[in-house]
């Protein structure tokens, strides 16, 4: 939990990342209402409409995850010709950064989920959609504006959601197109053959996919381990990164290594749609030069943040690096800093615009008063860095004073000397 402040400045850099999207675009519709009384047609709840709401979804929620950590998208996808994928283009065209690569096809349809919701309950999904495999005159042309396209982004993410994208062999070929252009491949499957997914740098099943594609049974961390390997050899993949839900995430690579990362969310009020957030933010990272244990961290943080959010939720970078400050601050040691560490992070804060205030002094024995001063100086901030200034006539030494100011609610960095006047 202490370690990750190192992952702050890789977070403020996920915006240089360039992404290629590639997979199955939704429309995701919410009727919301009330429910007072039962149909005299049938039992069944009357939902009295108040409000509508459309989103993208499928990889259309990854698209959204990646506008939201600042990212350039690329968007490789076929729609129906229909209202739904005009909407679903224009909120595409609505996100800065992104670029849109959409074909249509006359008689598809593009996929809809229509949920109806009271009081913060689903009471129904209704689905509209087309599922089997796109045209070969699409494919060809879709992979030939990605083959164009790919050159100039930094990483891959297929998103299949098993409406005809990505369907048989397709997938493969966007696969081949990226690695032989040397571009890292991230792929959230579907279905049972993973051999589709030959070549790519990542997989990311959850428990259930992972053993319906290995055939093997997945009970506990050994048994998933041994399914994630024989996937990799299957596959000749270079990594599986299983999402195992309220057990955190498994990074297993080809080469033998396995790491685990403990599930971070405080509470959880929604899953839906944290897959996709884990790919957004996979791809983030890895596409702006993050090493893989990092960006799996990195996705591990944002995965606890959004399942503490209702509905489907994205999370954007200064949500990240504040969950990362809000667990470093339970550990006392991981506020006090050298002064090239102390002035990195008040660079930091500076990026994201947040005020930074500086006190110094000797602090021997913080009584009201001292505490009284220091609530006033952080109330006037939005971070305190505290220099603890040497003085052989102290009673307690420099590191144990340190120790005193950086256990307590009022301090952001400590320093044990002054050194920190111009870091402000």
């Amino acid at each position: 939990m202490g370690n990750d402040r190192h992952l702050v400045p890789l977070i403020e850099r996920l915006d240089s990342a360039v992404v290629a999207c590639v997979g199955d675009l939704m429309l995701d519709h919410f009727i919301y209402g009330h429910v007072s009384r039962i149909s005299p047609e049938a039992p069944i709840p009357v939902l009295r409409i108040e409000s509508q709401q459309s989103m993208l979804g499928g990889m259309g929620n990854v698209v959204r995850n990646l506008g939201a950590l600042g990212c350039a998208i690329r968007v490789f996808s076929v729609t129906g010709k229909d209202a739904a994928g005009e909407e679903a283009g224009g909120l595409l065209r609505a996100l800065p950064r992104c670029q849109a690569h959409l074909l249509t096809e006359a008689g598809r349809k593009t996929p809809v989920k229509v949920r109806y919701i009271a009081n913060g309950q689903q009471l129904l999904r209704a689905d509209n959609e087309t599922t089997h495999a796109i045209a070969r005159g699409s494919l060809d042309e879709t992979l030939r504006r990605f083959e164009d396209a790919v050159s100039e982004c930094t990483v891959v993410v297929l998103s299949d959601y098993a409406k005809g994208m990505l369907a048989g062999e397709f997938a493969s070929e966007f696969i081949q197109g990226a690695r032989a252009r040397g571009k890292a491949v991230i792929v959230d499957p579907k279905g049972r053959d993973f051999s589709r997914y030959r070549h790519a740098t990542l997989i990311k099943p959850n428990v259930r996919e992972l053993a319906e594609a290995s055939q093997l049974p997945v009970g506990d961390i050994d048994q998933q381990v041994a399914a994630a390997r024989k996937l990799l050899q299957e596959t000749e993949a270079e990594h599986i990164l299983l999402t195992r839900g309220a057990e955190g995430m498994l990074l297993v690579g080809r080469g033998g290594g396995v790491q685990a990362f403990q599930a971070l969310a405080r509470e959880v009020f929604e899953v839906s749609g944290a897959g996709d957030t884990v790919a957004a933010a996979l791809g983030a990272a890895l596409g702006s030069g993050c090493s893989l244990d990092d960006a799996a961290a990195i996705a591990n943080i944002a995965a606890g943040i959004v399942v503490g959010k209702v509905g489907t939720a994205v999370v954007e970078r200064p949500e990240i690096v504040h969950e990362i400050e809000h667990r470093s601050a339970l550990i006392a040691s991981d506020k006090i800093l050298r002064p090239d560490q102390a002035a990195e992070r008040v660079r930091s804060w500076k990026r994201s615009g947040l005020k930074v205030g500086f006190v110094s002094g000797v602090f021997d024995e913080v009584g009201a008063a001292e505490m009284e001063a220091l609530e006033k100086a952080r109330a006037a901030c939005d971070r305190l860095v505290i220099a603890v200034r040497k003085d052989d006539g102290a009673k307690q030494d420099q590191r144990t004073r340190a120790y005193v100011l950086a256990s307590m609610v009022f301090s952001d960095v400590v320093l044990a000397g002054d050194e920190g006047g111009g870091l402000v």
